[in-house]
């Protein structure tokens, strides 16, 4: 089991999960802001910050090659001018990545060519998060608009919204059912201005088909900046501004939870 890293100290870095040991290190001109293996593990892929006079490149980098890692350079590396990916990740089939940009576009890049296969413009602002539902034929992005949008994976059609009334840092699809949690709140640097007790900092759960949220759940006192569910599906997990990481177990009563059509 391997786990890949990226970091803003301008590096991308592979790792073996038992040992610890460092297998890969790849340099970079700037901060890696996402990083992801395709479902064969073989390639990855991650994203570089524009800054410093540096440009955001996405760059795909083929593992059983071990002379592109030795020479730090990638099979190949798309520029992204306009604006800079912020996440992304990969599609079923390891073909093509799904990026989210600064200015809420995302775009479908392909692995091999590196061309734009298609585009979409849902989202009036930047996004914050994607996720993959666990067959990956779908994702959910979460942005800075106040909602998440769940898409499909290959033809980027538009499927739903659920909509807040903050910014959605991060949201994840249930892999069991028919679920999404999203987290947020404000800004970092405007949390101090507001009263902790408005309860703005809970997990968020929506119906995927109705759009509908059914739940908070709340613990947090600050913003949350990511969600991610077990892969069992019952439990997720959640990452706060406010330092701490919270593991929460589903009540029996929420799998037989019907929501009323």
């Amino acid at each position: 089991m391997n786990v890949l890293t990226g970091s803003a100290d301008n590096s991308c870095r592979l790792w073996d999960c038992e040992t610890g040991k460092q297998l890969a290190l790849l340099n970079t001109n700037s901060a890696v802001r996402t990083c992801g293996f395709d479902f064969s593990g073989n390639i990855i892929m991650f994203s570089t910050d524009k800054q410093m006079g540096y440009q955001c490149y996405l760059n795909f980098f083929d593992l059983r090659d071990p002379q592109q890692i030795e020479d730090n350079q990638p099979y190949l590396s798309i520029p992204c001018n306009d604006a800079k990916i912020t996440s992304a990740v990969w599609g079923p089939l390891g073909e093509f990545v799904n990026a989210g940009h600064e200015n809420g576009e995302i775009n479908q890049f392909s692995a091999k060519s590196g061309e734009i296969l298609k585009k979409a413009k849902e989202h009036s602002r930047q996004i914050n998060d994607i996720q993959t539902s666990v067959d990956l034929t779908m994702f959910i992005s979460a942005s800075k608009d106040n909602t998440a949008k769940l898409f499909d994976s290959t033809s980027l059609e538009h499927i739903k919204t659920f909509k807040t009334e903050r910014p959605v840092n991060s949201a994840a699809i249930s892999p069991i059912m028919d679920h999404v949690v999203m987290g947020g709140g404000q800004e970092a640097m405007e949390v101090t201005t507001t009263s902790t007790r408005i309860g703005k900092f809970e997990a968020r759960f929506f119906h995927a088909a109705y759009e509908e949220e059914f739940g908070r759940v709340k613990g947090h006192f600050g913003p949350i900046n990511c969600v991610a569910f077990h892969p069992d599906g019952k439990s997720y997990s959640s990452g706060g501004e406010d330092g701490y990481v919270r593991i929460h177990y589903f009540d029996p009563q929420y799998f037989d939870f019907e929501l009323e059509a």
